[in-house]
């Protein structure tokens, strides 16, 4: 995640400490175990079911039934593990995560263990007593997917009428003191809404948005020719910055970010440069510190069933299972040739990244995107929009 809110305006968010108060790992660093102690948030996509038919969605999920899930009393000791290895954070995402009955349970179960809970979700099911139960579970923060406003929402989602209740669901989280924020996908469909989304945000009163960069994984990968350009990617991002300068400089608290994407750091960076910004030299130190990339270093992924992956969008590839290993002993063991890449893979890095003056802040990037287009891990991210003069490839 780049938060454009603390490295553009100066102002810190509440996941800034996790975000970017930590020594930036290198390549050299992580062959010689430092950075050891780093445990990674995971993501747990604890269902396949959902009630809604999203068309980028990286899970596949539908309202079908049949699906294979760990039962309650296996995502309980799922949990556990992950408490004994001292995993930060714990993120319920699906499919519809609040499909699971056994939701609130597990929140609890993890929060009571230290583990912070956040929830990815539709919106569509929170209604008041739902939102009671999400309170009482001790869920810290609820981070709600809209893709646009009014109908283009609803044709993303396979569903009329989803907007209006995603709209409803900010409401009742505010009114419960649920924090909560808005989760877009940025593609050529709904780019173009970028400031009626800022506009919503601002008269719904909600406090934190974040802009995804579309990843080809699940039926995302049906949508690569759907992705923004790179000149595109380039408004997109710089229409963001200028929402967030407007937006600090009227005094409205509103934590933004951009996600999956990390030359938006390199990006900005070069931007503050070219307006003098007295934050710029800052900005360039959290950056080095966030390291850029960390799927397999400071993230995780659990699917229903239980399969470790680097990160959410590495369905196709997995570490090894909970049922049959603890996360730790998983999660510890380089013997894994994708998981030991990841963490060296400055110098496997092939293509423009191979030589690009922006490793320590951006490590690659996604490296899904670039296995999904060019059939080959560790060649370049298409989805980098630096030219080869930014990134001094030109050089």
């Amino acid at each position: 995640m780049i938060s454009i809110t603390k490295l553009y305006c100066g102002k810190s968010g509440p996941g800034d400490k996790l975000r970017y108060q930590r020594q930036a790992i290198t390549s050299s660093d992580a062959s010689n175990g430092a950075d050891s102690d780093r445990k990674p948030i995971v993501v747990w996509n604890s269902t396949d079911r959902c009630n809604l038919n999203c068309i980028h969605c990286y899970a596949n999920a539908d309202n079908s039934t049949g699906h294979r899930e760990l039962t309650t009393e296996q995502a309980r000791n799922m949990i556990r593990q992950l408490a004994d290895f001292g995993v930060p954070v714990l993120l319920f995402s699906g499919g519809e995560p609040l499909l699971r009955a056994d939701v609130y349970d597990n929140a609890a179960l993890a929060n009571s263990l230290g583990i912070r809970t956040v929830l990815s979700t539709n919106g569509t099911l929170i209604t008041e007593q739902v939102a009671e139960h999400l309170k009482q579970a001790g869920f810290s923060y609820i981070g709600i997917s809209l893709d646009g406003i009014g109908d283009l929402n609803d044709e993303f989602r396979g569903k009329r009428g989803a907007f209006e209740s995603a709209k409803r669901a900010f409401e009742i989280c505010a009114a419960y003191g649920l924090r909560s924020g808005l989760r877009m996908t940025l593609t050529r469909y709904n780019y173009n809404q970028i400031e009626q989304v800022f506009e919503f945000v601002e008269q719904q009163r909600i406090s934190r948005v974040c802009f995804y960069h579309l990843v080809y994984s699940g039926r995302g990968s049906e949508l690569v020719k759907a992705d923004l350009s790179h000149e595109e990617s380039r408004r997109a991002v710089d229409l963001i910055i200028n929402y967030a300068a407007d937006f600090n400089r009227r005094g409205l608290d509103v934590e933004i970010l951009t996600v999956d994407n990390h030359c938006d750091g390199p990006f900005l960076y070069m931007r503050m440069l070219r307006e003098r910004s007295p934050l710029a030299s800052e900005a360039l130190q959290l950056l080095k510190a966030n390291g850029g990339n960390s799927s397999g270093i400071g993230i995780a992924a659990i699917d229903k069933e239980g399969n470790v992956h680097p990160d959410q969008f590495w369905r196709h590839y997995s570490l090894g299972n909970v049922m049959e290993r603890p996360f730790g002993d998983i999660w510890t063991d380089t013997r894994d040739p994708i998981l030991a890449g990841l963490r060296h893979r400055k110098s496997l890095l092939r293509g423009r990244c191979a030589s690009c003056r922006w490793l320590d802040i951006c490590n690659g990037n996604f490296r899904v995107r670039a296995e999904a287009v060019y059939g080959d891990v560790w060649y370049q991210d298409p989805a980098c929009y630096l030219t080869d003069k930014e990134i001094g490839a030109a050089e």
